[in-house]
């Protein structure tokens, strides 16, 4: 595969959605670099009437709703569609969000690993249970025989120091249970800072950026030099923002003390804060960003909830900018950050004398795509950079089935 395309479809499970690709990927060194699509779609709001889009070369693009009740059938329902085209698919990359200590590339599936896998959902049981889910389904679908690799939310923070993924717990414990913090949407901030280079001419190993992924799951990254330093998300993707319906950071010993006093045991507060807090918690109104905005003006709880938001997201700016010393500049991507100028402008309020400054009218164009946002000579830029996870996706997984056939060589 060293001189030649490979055409991959790319999967990426989110806890209601699925979104996919089919990439031509050169498999010329390195990562590789997508030559073309073929072929992507979406599945939104998986349930009894699920939103589908499909856009492929030489077909008109496809809208409908249908019921998709699971991720197993979302994916069933791709690999079918992909089965009735004329694209050779040779490879399937399926993003996974946590990997754990154990895989810090992505990484050729077997047995062994979809069951190491299986043995991480617990810690990311919104996401890693959806990834199951389709890996089973293409398996199904496609065949065992088709490679398949899985590329890791998490391994993109490999590189975090110790200050930043040590826990200040007993070593004995956090080496006993593997406790750590991992970071998440690693995906994501691996595409976000490629994109970043080649825009600002800047090489990666010069690239110094706070960037921030907000949607319906939030999270931070300080990335210096090219690298992932420090994040906001932990041994979980629970830690560290306010999300749709996740807490984000808060006293520990809130979990004890509502167990105590609701009568529940731990693993039911666990799941309010995953699934009753964050956004929805707040206003007690909806977990949508949209939802909020359209109603704070007359509905003081979303208010106060959009405030909240902004105010912790704005702390981990300033945060990571005093962590780094300095950045070239604020990435924003994910569907919030891509889409709400509103957000955009409140997180960066007050954050003049550090030299972040928008320009308000690049901030509130309605345009698409990678756009610089800040006024002419701010000493911190601000981006705009739309993520792309399936382009990464699909070049992981030739990466590692470079690497697979690298080692084989070697044995042999």
């Amino acid at each position: 595969m060293d001189q030649r395309v490979v055409n991959v479809l790319a999967i990426n499970c989110g806890s209601s959605s699925i979104r996919w690709g089919i990439f031509a990927v050169s498999a010329n060194g390195g990562r590789g670099r997508v030559v073309h699509r073929h072929a992507h779609g979406r599945i939104e709001q998986i349930g009894d009437a699920a939103q589908v889009h499909v856009e492929a070369d030489g077909a008109a693009p496809l809208d409908t709703t249908v019921p998709v009740p699971d991720h197993d059938a979302g994916v069933r329902r791709i690999a079918e569609w992909v089965g009735a085209t004329r694209l050779s698919v040779e490879a399937v990359g399926h993003r996974v969000v946590h990997g754990g200590s154990r895989f810090r590339a992505p990484t050729v599936l077997d047995d062994a690993v979809i069951a190491a896998i299986h043995d991480l959902e617990a810690l990311a049981p919104l996401h890693n249970g959806p990834s199951l889910a389709g890996i089973r389904a293409c398996r199904a679908a496609l065949g065992a025989g088709l490679p398949m690799v899985a590329v890791f939310d998490t391994a993109f923070h490999a590189s975090l120091p110790e200050r930043a993924w040590r826990y200040a717990i007993p070593r004995e414990l956090a080496a006993r249970h593997g406790i750590r913090r991992f970071g998440f949407h690693g995906i994501s901030y691996r595409a976000v800072l490629d994109r970043y280079c080649a825009i600002t001419g800047t090489p990666e190993a010069q690239a110094t950026i706070v960037a921030l992924h907000l949607g319906n799951g939030c999270s931070a990254a300080a990335i210096e030099n090219g690298r992932s330093v420090d994040t906001s998300m932990g041994l979980t993707p629970l830690e560290g923002m306010v999300m749709g319906t996740r807490s984000g950071d808060l006293d520990p010993a809130v979990v004890g003390h509502l167990s105590r006093a609701e009568g529940v045991p731990v693993d039911e507060v666990e799941r309010w804060l995953n699934e009753r807090s964050g956004l929805l918690g707040l206003s007690g109104r909806s977990g949508d960003l949209r939802d909020l905005l359209a109603c704070e003006s007359t509905d003081q709880r979303a208010a106060v909830a959009l405030e909240v938001f902004c105010y912790r997201i704005r702390k981990y700016v300033g945060a990571y900018l005093a962590a780094l010393g300095g950045a070239q500049a604020v990435v924003f991507t994910g569907a919030i950050g891509e889409r709400s100028a509103k957000v955009r402008a409140r997180i960066c309020q007050g954050l003049e004398w550090l030299g972040l400054l928008l320009d308000p009218r690049a901030n509130a164009a309605t345009i698409e795509g990678e756009r610089r946002i800040s006024a002419a000579g701010a000493r911190l830029e601000a981006f705009v950079i739309p993520t792309h996870e399936e382009i990464e996706i699909a070049r992981g997984t030739v990466e590692a089935l470079r690497a697979t056939r690298a080692d084989d060589g070697r044995r042999r």
